[in-house]
């Protein structure tokens, strides 16, 4: 009986040796989520795998089994996305170590794999801040996984008010701050983060610290690789 296939967009994430001539490579799919498959003799030089399998690159990946570790059986350039160089390279792999660490496999997010395809784009033209694209990106993705805190409303249940000062306070939200505090968040930057949009470069700042310390906490405080690259570059 013929070995049902399954054909999708995806970018590769990240790929591993497996044995002498192959690849276990992980695949950010639109349809189906992050999955994971062997490239069986993507490490041969002749290997029609190994010339497409390149991060930050569309591709129309097919696979085939049902099991966790799939077996990719074909992928194709689709083209039409600039490759991000220099620092926005850097900011690209943080991306991906995002995704590896904070999804789950099997689990579909058709917006955020969009807005990983838009990060990219945008990483690579220059058509925005890198750090503004990485904060859109990190807030859609604790969104989407079910880790974004309530930005509307604080601890108590009150309207976030623009004019206001807040910290984040793990498992309670959002509370009153005071003037002064290192962790203060400006109610205005909470709205503007929401909104993917900031105003000020301060509220650029103010965003960045506030989701290092929200990524931190539900990664139990391991640290980020590329992240601290970026920081070691004061890119992040």
């Amino acid at each position: 009986m013929a070995t049902s296939r399954t054909s999708a967009p995806a970018f590769l994430l990240h790929s591993t040796p497996y044995r002498e001539t192959s690849l276990v490579v992980d695949l950010f799919t639109r349809e189906h989520g992050r999955i994971a498959a062997v490239a069986k003799g993507a490490k041969r030089p002749r290997s029609a795998l190994r010339a497409v399998l390149l991060q930050f690159q569309p591709l129309l990946a097919t696979w085939a089994g049902a099991r966790e570790l799939r077996t990719l059986t074909g992928a194709e350039w689709t083209g039409g996305l600039p490759a991000p160089q220099g620092d926005a390279l850097l900011c690209a792999f943080y991306l991906n170590e995002l995704l590896m660490r904070l999804l789950p496999r099997e689990d579909a997010h058709p917006a955020l794999y969009d807005a990983y395809e838009q990060a990219l784009r945008e990483l690579s033209e220059g058509s925005a801040p890198a750090d503004e694209t990485l904060r859109r990106f990190e807030w859609l993705l604790l969104r989407e996984t079910g880790y974004a805190p309530d930005l509307e409303r604080d601890a108590a249940d009150r309207p976030i008010d623009d004019r206001g000062l807040y910290r984040w306070s793990p498992g309670g939200g959002f509370v009153a701050a005071e003037p002064g505090e290192a962790s203060a968040v400006a109610g205005s930057t909470l709205r503007e983060l929401a909104g993917g949009r900031f105003g000020s470069a301060a509220a650029r700042q103010q965003a960045k610290y506030l989701m290092r310390a929200i990524l931190a906490h539900h990664l139990d405080g391991a640290p980020l690789n590329t992240r601290q690259i970026l920081i070691d570059l004061h890119k992040l």
